[in-house]
């Protein structure tokens, strides 16, 4: 099967946003200080790589739909819908709501794209509910530090 460039330019959008996530996930990670810093640190490193590794299989899924994907930093900083991480040093709280609303963009781009996606390729949607549900769980686990009961 080959992607129509409908199909390819919604794997893209998802592609792009899971570069950012791993890309703000590290900016976090390296300056964050405050309470519970550990934790978040190492917590972090979890949403990273996740982020990083399903990037990883959408960019491989759309080169088997023989789609060509683009992870320059060109095209993330052009085409992701995720708002800029602040640079230089930030609260642990405040890292937890940018990374959780960073983490709930891309879920928002997943979930956008999901019906055509399913549409044209429901192999290509099943790699999306992956991506969905290793999100939503890191939202849950990561915004939990700042929840209150």
């Amino acid at each position: 099967m080959k992607a129509s460039p409908t199909l390819a330019a919604n794997l893209q959008a998802v592609l792009t946003d899971l570069i950012e996530l791993h890309l703000q996930g590290k900016q976090a990670h390296w300056n964050i200080v405050g309470p519970n810093f550990r934790d978040l640190h190492l917590q972090l490193d979890v949403l990273i790589d996740l982020a990083r590794n399903l990037s990883d299989d959408v960019a491989e899924r759309m080169r088997a739909l023989e789609a060509v994907p683009d992870g320059r930093s060109v095209t993330v900083e052009k085409d992701t819908s995720l708002a800029a991480f602040p640079e230089g040093l930030i609260s642990t709280h405040d890292a937890i709501d940018r990374i959780v609303a960073a983490i709930n963009a891309t879920v928002g781009t997943t979930r956008k794209v999901h019906d055509q996606v399913d549409e044209e390729d429901p192999t290509s949607a099943d790699l999306l509910h992956t991506v969905l549900e290793g999100l939503e769980q890191q939202a849950w686990l990561i915004g939990a530090e700042n929840m209150k009961p």
